[in-house]
């Protein structure tokens, strides 16, 4: 594995730090600087936390750079300054956040006017953030003592990056106490009030939505972690200090100034949507927001926050009547004079929310102000803003599947009241919801046959009517929706019925039915279609059993006679394996992969030798042996094999020529015992049949060998078993030179391997 080793090449980064001159730009020119960086690389570390080059690291990033660059490579080093200042090298980190110096030159960014370049916010945003991560009580108690922070976060809040930067720091501080310390300071600071104040018709549209989005992030990171830690003693001051009745007065009063800013006021609606959230806790602490019809709530939406809104409902009615002014809007179908517009969506959002709420006040006040038939109306003007066709029918669900009204304490609780369900009787009363649908769903079908365009409500117009047929047969109100449904007018029930039997119970079915092809046929038919394949695979078929029955032996070992290969036998191993294993090495934890590269050697050396040069033996002759070797013994005249003749050994009948170079077994015999070894002692170089022998038998015959080559060395080898059985350790063997006509004594020692030759 190479990263075992270190095998990496080197950069060249390691070369230019060699210079004594090397500067930090010529460094950051490196296209792995980074990689190098966070590959902790110790020279460049050492080279990065000197300190004129970490200066110069934070100057990039807070200075402008020149405006004469090309804008390709303007922010290149402010880039890579960043990227190096957040690699997360604690060094690093410990310089930035130790040395003050360093830290006022980062924070003096804030100190420039509005608005900040965007990208060198980021980039002074992502690093402050990191110090505030790894070093929280350092950069903290430095914050704390520039008591200008709050007012430069207020000033740059229309920055998104500085946005960031303040939820970072409600974040990115995990220990309880230090955390809760940050928030008792941020809300001395009065940051809440000052956030609502910018939600104001002088301001930007920026500063709006930055503002309005701190606020809302603010709440929900309070509340779950409020749910995080159950016994926490102290509550959140931001969020009590956003629930607070003021606080949502001078909201609303934003909201409603004389100057109607659309920007303020979805901005202003979207933090009351979020005081309005309900949340449940779900499975493995998930925490989700809780739909429509639920009320088993987390938590109840604070009293104030509920009797704030109340106070102006009539407002925000007024706002669905009237909105802020917008030019007329042309589109694809029509003319939109005036169009839906975010307020008026944002204030239908705002009452689906005060529906999940169902507090009886609040209830009362949408009746009286006839809210739900107004948003009905829009619902059916606008044929085709989908956004405003679901939250309308968000409301209609939530009036059909809520419980009775809660009491009046103004929270949301699971008591029901003993009071009639107000709201759903103004739903089919007053909004008259089912002579709506039946003559929409009419004007639908006549504009259809006539060849027009299908209404685009219509499709929410069917959810809506099986909502209404689904509450009659199960839902929570079943009583009440089919005692109102009966006291319709006659002709209006009939159509009613009618219409759910017919018209909405066809289009549920074309609405659930299974997919279909481009031919009308349904999947669910896939089964009955029969494909018929007019192809004769006979012979294919024949020749695959075929083949399968010659190579697919069954595993069947019942009345076998083979060799069971598993049964356990006795071993016996011959001299040469046991000086072969004595001289091998003596530790006994040899490891596994030398055994296994002998044994391979082992392998080829056999295999080599049972492929070409094999000596015959032949049982079937008298327990005495003699062999006769077709390989020559080395002689110093190293004679070819091509010249040499058979005239100089004494052999009944010469060779023929065809068969030179094979075995000829002669007379010679010798008696064998089963503990006796087939392993010529002799140091002639020979090549003898690997072919196992079985060691059980009681006696091996061979005949003697005679070679046929001038100058080689004709062996008579005689032992006596009982001799070998006491001397194992040598053996005595008569070598005869046919050209010298001498007797040799050749003494072996069986243990070293040596010879020893005596006249």
């Amino acid at each position: 594995m190479f990263w075992k080793f270190d095998l990496h090449s080197s950069s060249h980064i390691d070369t230019l730090l060699e210079r004594e001159d090397v500067t930090l730009k010529e460094l950051m020119d490196e296209e792995d600087v980074l990689q190098e960086c966070k590959a902790q690389n110790r020279k460049l570390i050492e080279f990065l936390l000197k300190s004129e080059c970490l200066e110069d690291l934070v100057s990039f990033i807070i200075e402008e750079p020149p405006q004469d660059m090309d804008e390709k490579i303007r922010y290149k080093y402010p880039n890579i300054s960043c990227e190096l200042l957040t690699s997360d090298v604690s060094q690093i980190n410990d310089r930035l956040g130790e040395e003050e110096s360093l830290l006022m030159k980062l924070y003096s960014f804030l100190l420039n006017e509005s608005p900040l370049n965007p990208l060198l916010a980021s980039f002074f945003s992502k690093v402050l953030s990191i110090l505030i991560s790894r070093k929280p009580e350092q950069i903290v108690d430095f914050l704390k003592r520039k008591h200008d922070f709050v007012d430069l976060i207020i000033k740059h809040i229309g920055t998104s990056a500085i946005m960031d930067l303040l939820l970072r720091l409600l974040t990115c501080i995990e220990p309880p106490q230090p955390r809760q310390e940050v928030l008792n300071w941020l809300n001395e600071e009065r940051i809440i009030q000052r956030l609502v104040e910018i939600v104001h018709p002088s301001q930007d549209e920026d500063r709006h939505s930055n503002a309005s989005q701190s606020l809302c992030e603010i709440i929900r990171l309070s509340r779950d972690q409020m749910l995080q830690v159950q016994n926490s003693s102290e509550p959140d001051p931001l969020l009590a200090s956003l629930e607070k009745r003021e606080i949502i007065e001078q909201l609303l009063s934003n909201i409603f100034h004389k100057e109607k800013n659309e920007s303020a006021i979805v901005s202003a609606i979207q933090i009351l949507l979020t005081l309005l959230e309900t949340r449940r806790q779900t499975f493995e602490g998930h925490i989700e927001i809780c739909p429509p019809g639920m009320s088993n709530s987390t938590y109840s939406v604070n009293k104030s926050v509920l009797e704030a809104i109340k106070a102006r409902l009539s407002s925000f009615h007024e706002l669905l009547l009237e909105p802020p002014k917008k030019s007329v809007m042309k589109t694809t179908w029509g003319v939109l004079d005036p169009p839906v517009g975010n307020t008026r969506l944002n204030v239908i959002r705002l009452i689906s929310s005060l529906l999940q709420a169902n507090t009886s006040s609040v209830n009362q006040e949408l009746i009286e102000l006839n809210s739900i038939g107004v948003i009905l109306d829009m619902f059916f003007k606008y044929t085709w803003n989908n956004f405003l066709h679901t939250q309308v029918e968000i409301c209609i669900a939530l009036i059909l599947a809520s419980p009775l009204e809660s009491t009046e304490n103004g929270t949301i609780t699971d008591q029901d009241s003993t009071g009639d369900n107000l709201l759903l009787k103004h739903l089919f009363l007053k909004c008259q919801l089912i002579e709506r649908i039946l003559e929409a769903w009419d004007m639908n079908e006549k504009k259809q046959a006539e060849g027009g365009r299908r209404h685009g409500y219509m499709g929410h117009l069917t959810r809506i009517a099986n909502c209404i047929v689904h509450s009659t047969d199960k839902g929570p109100n079943s009583t009440l929706v089919q005692q109102l449904i009966k006291e319709l007018p006659e002709e209006v029930r009939e159509r009613w019925e009618t219409f759910c039997t017919s018209s909405l119970g066809e289009t549920n079915k074309r609405n659930t039915v299974d997919l279909v092809s481009s031919d009308g046929v349904s999947f669910d038919r896939v089964s009955d279609i029969n494909f018929t394949l007019n192809t004769n695979e006979s012979g294919n078929i024949a020749l695959f059993e075929a083949c399968c029955k010659e190579r697919i032996q069954q595993f069947d070992d019942g009345g076998s006679d083979e060799e069971d290969i598993w049964e356990e036998k006795h071993i016996a191993f011959t001299p040469e394996s046991q000086r072969r294993s004595s001289s091998g090495s003596t530790d006994s934890e040899e490891s596994t992969d030398s055994e296994e590269e002998d044994g391979t050697k082992q392998d080829l050396f056999e295999s080599h030798t049972n492929t070409e040069d094999k000596m015959e033996v032949d049982l079937s002759e008298p327990p005495n042996w003699s062999a006769n070797f077709d390989v020559p013994m080395e002689t110093a005249h190293g004679a070819n094999l091509d010249s040499v003749g058979s005239d100089v050994w004494s052999t009944e009948e010469p060779m023929p020529a065809k068969e030179t170079g094979w075995a000829s077994f002669s007379e010679f015999t010798s008696s064998l015992s089963s503990k006796d070894s087939l392993r010529s002692n002799s140091p002639v170089e020979m090549e003898t049949n690997t072919d196992p022998i079985d060691p059980l038998s009681a006696n091996v015959t061979a005949l003697p060998a005679q070679l046929e080559a001038p100058g080689s060395v004709a062996m008579e080898a005689s032992s006596d078993g009982e001799d070998d059985v006491e001397n194992a350790d040598k053996v005595t063997e008569t070598v005869m030179n046919g050209s010298m006509k001498e007797t040799l004594s050749l003494t072996v020692d069986a243990k070293t391997e040596t010879a020893v030759f005596k006249r």
